[in-house]
Parts: structure tokens; C-alpha cells; sequence
């Protein structure tokens, strides 16, 4: 599963210039490097695997449905020379419907998949969210920002960085189990199917 890394809302920018500003008012800052949190949240790994089953069943369903699309188009291109204008008029609509279906059916279930995934997601990154929070507050910080990778911080003291505190809050509280979607009835077959074709003349 490749995982959604939320931004947390930053200035990083700001954060060499807002670090001498706020020890003179008497503030403290640090920073956290968002990715390495997510990369080793407690239940990042089941979420992601229970993700990845979940979601092979879905990919052979649309596989199916691309190799029979792709087999009902062969089939028509073999037999064209012998069809008819009428003929491969009726066939081409056949393909066409038989595609934006396809088409259509393949978007529903990525929604679907999307929307599976952030509800695996979320949860994670709340609790992340609530581990910076209680940092932030048990430390006394004014502000804590995000270094990620691409952020435009060039220099920062290393000493301001609260990743590892992050960590071990984070650790210290149990992960909510990850718990599988209940089994849907099995759908009817949704594959495209080969066009009949009308008796040669």
C-alpha cells in the first residue's frame, strides 16, 4: 500500500529566522521530520497488509475485465476483413459500450480503494498528530514544524529536532487494531463479454 503522507500544516522557511526571534521572547521550537514518523508509526505495517489483501481480489477483478475487453477487441479485428459494413458497425458499438462500461467499473472500485485506504490511513495519522501535540505541550513549545525531504529549511539545530520524542510517545500508546472490511456477497460477473455476431450472410 503506498501510504498517504499528509503535509502537517508548516512555515518551514521561517524557522531559522523564527528560532533567534522566539528564544528572545523566551519560546521554544523544534521540528519533525513527518515521513520517518509515518514510516514507523505502531500499525503502519498491518495497515498496509491487511491493505494489500484487500485490495488483490479488487486487481484481479479488473484484470479480468481488461484481458476480456482486450480478447472481445482481437476477436473483432480477426474478423473484420469478413464482416460487413453493418456488421462491424454493430460489433464496433458492442466494443465501445462494453468499454465505457469497463471504464466506469474500474473507477468505482479505485474509489473505492481510495476511500479504503484513507480510512486505514487516518487513524494513524491522528494518532501522530496527538503524539506531536502532547510533545509539544509537555515540552513547552511554541511551535513544532515539519522537515521533511523538499522542505526549504537549509541549516537547523539538530538539537531542536523531536522525532525521536514523537517516536517514543507514539510507542508507548498501544495502535487500534486494523480490522478487515466485512465480505460483500459475491458480486455478479462484471467482465465484459464476447459480442454476438451476427450469422455471415
Amino acid at each position: 500500500m503506498r501510504v498517504i503522507t499528509r503535509a502537517f500544516p508548516v512555515a518551514l522557511a521561517l524557522l531559522a529566522a523564527l528560532n533567534g526571534r522566539a528564544m528572545a521572547q523566551g519560546q521554544k521550537l523544534g521540528y519533525i521530520t513527518s515521513s520517518i514518523l509515518l514510516e514507523q508509526a505502531p500499525g503502519r505495517a498491518a495497515a498496509e497488509s491487511l491493505f494489500a489483501r484487500e485490495a488483490a481480489p479488487v486487481q484481479a477483478q479488473v484484470k479480468r475485465m481488461s484481458d476480456s475487453l482486450d480478447a472481445m477487441v482481437a476477436t473483432f479485428q480477426k474478423r473484420q476483413p469478413t464482416l460487413t459494413p453493418a456488421q462491424r458497425d454493430v460489433q464496433t458499438k458492442e466494443i465501445e459500450a462494453k468499454q465505457a462500461s469497463f471504464q466506469q467499473r474500474a473507477r468505482d472500485l479505485q474509489d473505492r480503494q481510495q476511500a479504503r485506504q484513507n480510512e486505514l490511513v487516518q487513524p494513524i495519522l491522528d494518532r501522530i498528530k496527538a503524539a506531536i501535540e502532547d510533545v509539544r505541550v509537555e515540552g513547552g513549545y511554541s511551535f513544532i514544524f515539519n522537515a521533511d525531504a523538499g522542505s526549504p529549511i537549509v541549516s537547523v539545530d539538530k538539537n531542536l529536532n523531536l522525532t525521536d520524542r514523537v517516536l517514543a510517545k507514539l510507542r508507548a500508546t498501544p495502535a487500534a487494531p486494523v480490522v478487515a472490511t466485512p465480505k460483500a456477497p459475491a458480486p455478479a460477473p462484471s467482465g465484459v463479454t464476447r459480442p454476438t455476431t451476427p450469422p455471415l450472410d
